[in-house]
């Protein structure tokens, strides 16, 4: 149940990492606004907190020692990606402060840039925080205060990993993938209709097709030379 409940997490704060790095991509462009900036602080506020439930799930989890050999291996394999996730958000984090930074909205210094996207992302957002709906007005002073916060918050967020690493000892290449590269690729091919051709089979009847056109090509060629030839001489 903890592993299972652990994965469910981990895919929520996939979700919401994702949402995030796709509205803070949107900042500055021709399609931000004061709704973007509310809808930026939600998603980030609902993936700081999946954050800190998977991480305490997941430090709980490692730290007994109780744990067979076979549930450690997948409960470490969900702490780097959990870790993994969590570099993205706090990268996205400081993209999104320095964005806001140089594109104030109540107070711009500069025209916004016209990125080619245009239209509300509250789609997107809605879905990641099941929410109905967005508001769409607030106080003149918002951004400024958002980004004192969203200050705050990614010192908060590297001070999380930081302890993660210090409470749970799981180096990043001691962990082993359960497949081997491009597996899944391999099964998507097995499972198709035509079946997985390999090389060999492959390039047998390619080469003997090749073969043919070659000779065939080189048999009109010296007919029409042989041809130049004898129109040359009859002239």
């Amino acid at each position: 149940m903890a592993r299972e409940e652990c994965k469910a997490l981990l895919d929520a704060l996939n979700k919401a990492t994702a949402c995030y790095h796709h509205l803070v991509l949107t900042v500055g462009g021709s399609a931000d606004s004061q709704n973007l900036r509310e809808e930026l602080y939600k998603t980030r506020q609902k993936a700081q907190e999946l954050a800190v439930a998977t991480g305490a799930r997941l430090t709980t989890a490692l730290r007994d020692r109780g744990l067979g050999a076979e549930e450690r291996a997948e409960f470490e394999r969900l702490w780097v990606a959990f870790s993994g996730c969590l570099d993205l958000l706090e990268a996205d984090m400081r993209r999104a402060l320095a964005l806001g930074t140089a594109f104030p909205l109540h107070a711009p210094r500069r025209p916004l840039v016209r990125t080619g996207v245009a239209g509300g992302a509250a789609g997107v957002a809605a879905r990641a925080l099941s929410a109905r709906s967005l508001r769409q007005e607030a106080e003149c002073g918002f951004d400024v205060d958002d980004l004192q916060e969203l200050e705050r918050e990614i010192l908060q967020v590297g001070e999380m990993i930081h302890n993660m690493e210090m409470k749970v000892n799981v180096p990043r290449w001691t962990v082993q993938a359960r497949q081997v590269a491009g597996a899944e690729l391999l099964s998507s091919a097995g499972a198709s209709s035509t079946g997985f051709v390999s090389i060999e089979e492959r390039t047998g009847p390619c080469d003997l097709n090749k073969a043919l056109a070659a000779t065939v090509f080189s048999a009109v060629l010296l007919a029409a030379v042989a041809l130049a030839v004898c129109v040359a001489k009859l002239s």
